[in-house]
Protein backbone atom coordinates (compact mmCIF):
# COMPACT_ATOMS: atom_id res chain seq x y z
CA UNK A 1 0.00 0.00 0.00
CA UNK A 2 1.73 3.19 -1.48
CA UNK A 3 -0.69 5.20 1.22
CA UNK A 4 0.78 5.63 4.77
CA UNK A 5 -1.82 5.33 7.80
CA UNK A 6 -0.14 8.00 10.40
CA UNK A 7 -3.54 7.09 12.76
CA UNK A 8 -6.78 5.70 13.10
CA UNK A 9 -9.46 5.23 15.81
CA UNK A 10 -13.22 4.17 15.60
CA UNK A 11 -14.43 8.23 13.98
CA UNK A 12 -10.99 9.54 12.05
CA UNK A 13 -8.20 8.35 9.69
CA UNK A 14 -5.31 10.53 9.45
CA UNK A 15 -3.12 9.67 6.78
CA UNK A 16 0.07 10.51 4.43
CA UNK A 17 -0.46 10.58 0.54
CA UNK A 18 2.71 10.00 -1.67
CA UNK A 19 3.17 12.78 -4.21
CA UNK A 20 2.41 11.80 -8.12
CA UNK A 21 -1.18 9.09 -6.42
CA UNK A 22 -4.26 10.21 -6.69
CA UNK A 23 -6.43 11.24 -3.60
CA UNK A 24 -9.29 9.81 -5.29
CA UNK A 25 -9.94 8.75 -9.11
CA UNK A 26 -12.48 8.39 -11.82
CA UNK A 27 -10.69 5.84 -14.00
CA UNK A 28 -11.48 2.59 -13.84
CA UNK A 29 -8.27 0.58 -12.26
CA UNK A 30 -6.52 2.73 -11.10
CA UNK A 31 -5.62 2.89 -7.69
CA UNK A 32 -5.81 5.94 -5.52
CA UNK A 33 -5.43 6.87 -1.84
CA UNK A 34 -9.75 6.43 -1.17
CA UNK A 35 -9.51 2.70 -2.58
CA UNK A 36 -6.02 1.49 -0.79
CA UNK A 37 -7.81 3.17 2.37
CA UNK A 38 -10.97 1.20 1.86
CA UNK A 39 -9.23 -1.69 0.82
CA UNK A 40 -7.27 -2.08 3.96
CA UNK A 41 -10.27 -1.62 5.82
CA UNK A 42 -12.43 -4.33 4.46
CA UNK A 43 -10.03 -6.74 5.05
CA UNK A 44 -10.81 -5.81 9.22
CA UNK A 45 -14.39 -5.25 8.86
CA UNK A 46 -15.23 -7.51 6.75
CA UNK A 47 -17.56 -5.51 5.01
CA UNK A 48 -17.88 -2.11 2.40
CA UNK A 49 -16.31 0.40 4.95
CA UNK A 50 -17.72 3.70 5.20
CA UNK A 51 -15.02 6.36 4.27
CA UNK A 52 -16.01 9.99 4.14
CA UNK A 53 -13.34 12.35 2.25
CA UNK A 54 -13.01 16.07 4.45
CA UNK A 55 -10.50 17.68 1.91
CA UNK A 56 -8.57 16.48 -1.14
CA UNK A 57 -4.66 17.25 -2.86
CA UNK A 58 -3.64 17.52 -5.95
CA UNK A 59 -1.45 14.44 -7.17
CA UNK A 60 1.48 16.17 -7.55
CA UNK A 61 1.68 17.11 -3.81
CA UNK A 62 2.14 15.04 -1.02
CA UNK A 63 0.78 15.60 2.61
CA UNK A 64 -1.53 14.88 5.05
CA UNK A 65 -5.07 13.87 4.84
CA UNK A 66 -7.95 12.80 7.77
CA UNK A 67 -10.68 11.17 6.81
CA UNK A 68 -14.11 9.94 8.58
CA UNK A 69 -14.99 7.24 9.46
CA UNK A 70 -18.30 7.91 10.73
CA UNK A 71 -20.79 9.79 8.95
CA UNK A 72 -21.05 11.89 12.22
CA UNK A 73 -17.24 12.65 12.17
CA UNK A 74 -17.43 13.62 8.60
CA UNK A 75 -20.29 16.07 8.93
CA UNK A 76 -18.40 17.63 11.80
CA UNK A 77 -14.60 17.59 10.38
CA UNK A 78 -16.21 18.94 7.38
CA UNK A 79 -17.59 21.88 9.04
CA UNK A 80 -14.80 22.04 10.94
CA UNK A 81 -12.43 22.91 7.90
CA UNK A 82 -15.15 25.34 6.76
CA UNK A 83 -14.83 27.49 10.17
CA UNK A 84 -10.70 27.05 10.07
CA UNK A 85 -11.20 25.11 13.42
CA UNK A 86 -9.68 22.54 11.34
CA UNK A 87 -6.61 23.56 9.84
CA UNK A 88 -3.19 23.09 7.68
CA UNK A 89 0.30 23.90 7.17
CA UNK A 90 2.13 23.19 3.63
CA UNK A 91 5.70 23.08 3.13
CA UNK A 92 6.38 25.05 -0.42
CA UNK A 93 10.21 25.20 -2.10
CA UNK A 94 9.92 27.90 -4.44
CA UNK A 95 12.96 28.94 -6.63
CA UNK A 96 15.35 32.28 -7.71
CA UNK A 97 13.44 35.03 -6.57
CA UNK A 98 14.18 37.57 -4.15
CA UNK A 99 13.75 36.60 -0.42
CA UNK A 100 10.82 37.95 1.02
CA UNK A 101 10.57 36.73 4.30
CA UNK A 102 7.06 36.31 4.98
CA UNK A 103 3.78 38.49 3.66
CA UNK A 104 0.33 37.79 2.31
CA UNK A 105 -1.17 37.25 -1.13
CA UNK A 106 -3.99 38.51 -2.07
CA UNK A 107 -5.68 37.70 -5.60
CA UNK A 108 -8.82 37.08 -8.03
CA UNK A 109 -9.22 33.48 -8.99
CA UNK A 110 -10.75 31.31 -11.45
CA UNK A 111 -10.53 27.93 -12.78
CA UNK A 112 -10.34 27.38 -16.57
CA UNK A 113 -12.70 25.01 -17.88
CA UNK A 114 -11.14 22.58 -19.85
CA UNK A 115 -7.39 23.18 -18.57
CA UNK A 116 -7.32 21.62 -15.45
CA UNK A 117 -5.75 24.73 -13.97
CA UNK A 118 -6.48 28.01 -12.20
CA UNK A 119 -5.74 32.22 -13.05
CA UNK A 120 -5.41 34.75 -11.66
CA UNK A 121 -7.84 37.56 -12.41
CA UNK A 122 -9.49 40.77 -11.99
CA UNK A 123 -11.59 41.11 -8.80
CA UNK A 124 -14.93 42.32 -11.78
CA UNK A 125 -13.80 39.03 -13.84
CA UNK A 126 -17.05 36.97 -14.25
CA UNK A 127 -17.02 33.87 -11.72
CA UNK A 128 -13.71 35.35 -9.69
CA UNK A 129 -13.32 34.20 -6.54
CA UNK A 130 -10.81 36.02 -4.00
CA UNK A 131 -7.91 33.43 -2.75
CA UNK A 132 -5.81 34.52 0.46
CA UNK A 133 -2.57 32.92 1.48
CA UNK A 134 0.00 33.46 4.32
CA UNK A 135 4.15 32.57 3.68
CA UNK A 136 6.74 32.55 5.94
CA UNK A 137 10.34 32.04 5.09
CA UNK A 138 12.26 29.59 7.13
CA UNK A 139 15.15 29.09 5.57
CA UNK A 140 17.18 29.56 1.95
CA UNK A 141 19.84 27.37 0.09
CA UNK A 142 21.02 28.38 -3.47
CA UNK A 143 18.92 30.01 -4.50
CA UNK A 144 16.24 28.05 -3.29
CA UNK A 145 13.65 29.31 -0.24
CA UNK A 146 11.31 26.90 1.44
CA UNK A 147 8.20 28.60 3.22
CA UNK A 148 5.25 27.28 5.27
CA UNK A 149 2.27 28.36 4.26
CA UNK A 150 -1.31 28.81 5.50
CA UNK A 151 -4.10 29.48 3.46
CA UNK A 152 -7.28 31.33 4.68
CA UNK A 153 -9.30 30.22 1.44
CA UNK A 154 -9.19 26.85 -0.43
CA UNK A 155 -8.97 27.73 -3.96
CA UNK A 156 -7.91 25.39 -6.75
CA UNK A 157 -4.66 25.32 -6.76
CA UNK A 158 -4.62 27.95 -5.59
CA UNK A 159 -0.53 27.99 -3.52
CA UNK A 160 0.83 27.11 -6.63
CA UNK A 161 -0.96 29.71 -9.27
CA UNK A 162 -0.37 32.21 -6.11
CA UNK A 163 3.04 31.92 -5.81
CA UNK A 164 3.83 32.15 -9.10
CA UNK A 165 1.98 35.34 -10.18
CA UNK A 166 3.82 36.44 -7.09
CA UNK A 167 7.16 35.77 -8.73
CA UNK A 168 7.97 32.47 -6.68
CA UNK A 169 7.29 29.73 -8.65
CA UNK A 170 7.37 26.32 -6.83
CA UNK A 171 9.77 23.53 -8.01
CA UNK A 172 8.65 21.02 -9.87
CA UNK A 173 5.53 22.69 -10.94
CA UNK A 174 4.93 22.28 -14.87
CA UNK A 175 1.61 24.46 -14.93
CA UNK A 176 2.71 27.31 -13.16
CA UNK A 177 5.96 27.74 -12.91
CA UNK A 178 8.31 29.75 -15.26
CA UNK A 179 10.51 27.84 -17.80
CA UNK A 180 13.93 28.84 -15.90
CA UNK A 181 12.25 27.18 -12.74
CA UNK A 182 10.87 23.90 -14.99
CA UNK A 183 14.78 23.66 -16.49
CA UNK A 184 16.40 23.52 -12.74
CA UNK A 185 13.75 21.30 -11.51
CA UNK A 186 14.48 18.87 -14.48
CA UNK A 187 18.23 19.13 -14.30
CA UNK A 188 18.28 17.86 -10.55
CA UNK A 189 15.42 15.28 -10.73
CA UNK A 190 12.65 17.04 -9.33
CA UNK A 191 9.60 15.26 -10.53
CA UNK A 192 7.04 16.48 -8.19
CA UNK A 193 6.01 19.79 -6.86
CA UNK A 194 7.54 20.94 -4.06
CA UNK A 195 4.60 21.33 -2.05
CA UNK A 196 3.66 18.96 1.05
CA UNK A 197 0.61 19.31 3.23
CA UNK A 198 2.92 19.37 6.42
CA UNK A 199 0.71 19.39 9.19
CA UNK A 200 -2.95 18.98 10.18
CA UNK A 201 -4.81 20.48 14.02
CA UNK A 202 -8.29 19.42 14.32
CA UNK A 203 -10.60 18.80 17.14
CA UNK A 204 -11.63 15.23 17.76
CA UNK A 205 -15.26 15.25 16.20
CA UNK A 206 -16.27 12.75 19.17
CA UNK A 207 -14.21 13.77 22.12
CA UNK A 208 -13.59 17.62 21.53
CA UNK A 209 -10.03 16.84 22.00
CA UNK A 210 -7.46 19.16 19.75
CA UNK A 211 -5.46 16.77 17.79
CA UNK A 212 -2.10 18.05 15.90
CA UNK A 213 -0.35 15.76 13.35
CA UNK A 214 3.00 16.72 11.05
CA UNK A 215 5.40 14.99 9.09
CA UNK A 216 8.43 15.98 6.89
CA UNK A 217 8.65 16.14 3.32
CA UNK A 218 10.07 13.57 1.25
CA UNK A 219 9.88 15.26 -2.08
CA UNK A 220 13.31 15.96 -4.08
CA UNK A 221 13.11 19.78 -3.63
CA UNK A 222 13.27 19.51 -0.10
CA UNK A 223 16.52 17.66 0.49
CA UNK A 224 18.87 20.61 1.63
CA UNK A 225 16.09 21.38 4.12
CA UNK A 226 15.49 18.21 6.47
CA UNK A 227 17.27 19.52 8.94
CA UNK A 228 15.47 22.38 9.33
CA UNK A 229 13.00 23.51 12.38
CA UNK A 230 9.22 23.23 11.32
Amino acid sequence: MRTEIIYQDNDILVCRKPAGFPTQTARIGQADVVSELKNYLAKSKGSEPYLGIIHRLDQPVEGLLVFGKTQKATRVLSQSLKTKALHKSYYTVAFNQPFAEEGMLEDYMIKESGKNMARIVTADTPGAKKAVLHYRMLAASNGKVLYVVQIDTGRFHQIRAQMAHAGMPLLGDQKYADEATKIYSEKNGIRNVALCACEIVLNHPETGKEMSFTIQPEGEAFQDFYDEPK
